[in-house]
C-alpha cells in the first residue's frame, strides 16, 4: 500500500534495525541510494547495499541476505511485480519500495501488511479499485449440487427446491463470468503500457527535507536523478519541468543571497537554468 507519511511509516520504523537495500543499476536509483545512505550514516543505521539488474538478481540477492532480516528497501525495482509471490518472504519481513517503474503491481498496492510503497500515486496511473480486480471467492465456492436426500420431504417439494437452487447457481455463475470479463478488460488497459513516474531520487530528497537533513549535496543528487529521467526519455519535458520547479524552490532556499550580493557568486551556491537542447540525427 502507499504510505501517507514517509518519515513515520518508513524511516522511523527502520531506524534501529539492519536494512537490506536493493538498488537498480540506473542513474536515478544510484542517486536515490546516495541520499538514503547519507541519511542512514547520519543516524548510524546498519545497512547492506546490493545492486540488482533483474528478477533473477533480485531473488538471488534476497536469498543471500534474508537471514534474520526484517526490513528491505527496493529502489527502482520491485514495484511492477508481485514481490510476495516472487520472493516468498517470511511473514515478518516488510518491503519498502521506491520505484519509478509503472504500472505498479496491484498486489503490491493493496497489500497492507508487508508492502509499503514510498512514492505517491501519479494522476495518470488510473489504478483500478480493489473490488474491480479482487473478489471474495467464499460465496462462489458454495456451489454444491443437490445434496438433499431427505426421504421425509415430498418429491414435488424437493423438485421445486432443486429447481430454485439450480437457478441461483446459474445466475451466480453468470455474474461471476461477467465480473471476470470486466476484470480482464480493466487489467488489460491497466497493464497495456509501461512508463515511468516521479524520480526516486526526488522522493528520497523529500524525505531528507522533511527530516530537516537536506543539503546542497543531497539536492544535487536529486537534480541528477531527475535530469537523467529526461535525458533517457523516460519522462517528457512537461513532467520534468513540473518536478524540477519544486527542486528549484529548494535551490533558492539553500542558496539565498542578499541584494548586495546579487553580482557575486559563491563557490557553494547552486542554481537551475534551462538550456534548449536540439537533438541531432545520429
Amino acid at each position: 500500500m502507499f504510505v501517507d507519511d514517509i518519515r513515520d511509516q518508513f524511516y522511523d520504523k527502520v531506524l534501529h534495525s539492519r536494512v537490506l537495500v536493493l538498488v537498480s543499476y540506473d542513474v536515478d536509483a544510484i542517486c536515490a541510494c546516495k541520499i538514503l545512505q547519507a541519511l542512514f550514516q547520519c543516524d548510524h543505521v546498519q545497512y547492506t547495499v546490493v545492486p540488482v539488474s533483474g528478477r533473477q538478481d533480485l531473488e538471488r540477492a534476497y536469498l543471500e541476505h534474508s537471514e534474520q532480516l526484517k526490513y528491505v528497501v527496493m529502489i527502482n525495482c520491485g514495484a511492477n511485480m508481485d514481490i510476495l509471490e516472487v520472493l516468498q518472504p517470511e511473514e515478518h519481513v516488510q518491503f519498502f519500495i521506491c520505484d519509478s517503474h509503472r504500472p505498479i503491481d496491484l498486489f503490491n498496492i493493496y497489500n497492507d501488511t508487508q508492502i509499503r510503497l514510498l512514492m505517491a500515486p501519479d494522476e495518470d496511473d488510473n489504478i483500478p479499485a480493489y473490488e474491480e480486480v479482487f473478489r471474495n471467492e467464499e460465496s462462489d465456492g458454495d456451489e454444491s449440487g443437490i445434496e438433499s436426500d431427505d426421504s421425509t420431504e415430498p418429491s414435488g417439494k424437493r423438485r421445486r427446491f432443486d429447481e430454485a437452487t439450480i437457478e441461483r447457481q446459474i445466475e451466480r455463475r453468470q455474474k461471476k463470468r461477467q465480473w471476470e470479463d470486466k476484470r480482464n478488460k480493466i487489467m488489460f488497459e491497466y497493464t497495456e503500457y509501461s512508463y515511468y513516474g516521479s524520480s526516486s531520487a526526488v522522493v528520497m530528497h523529500n524525505l531528507a527535507w522533511k527530516m530537516s537533513k537536506d543539503t546542497n549535496d543531497l539536492l544535487w543528487w536529486a537534480i541528477v536523478g531527475l535530469t537523467d529521467q529526461l535525458l533517457s526519455k523516460k519522462i517528457d519535458r512537461e513532467k520534468y519541468v513540473s518536478d524540477v520547479t519544486e527542486l528549484n524552490r529548494h535551490v533558492s532556499r539553500h542558496n539565498h543571497r542578499g541584494e548586495e550580493e546579487e553580482d557575486t557568486v559563491s563557490i557553494n551556491s547552486m542554481r537551475i537554468s534551462f538550456t534548449p537542447e536540439y537533438p541531432l540525427p545520429h
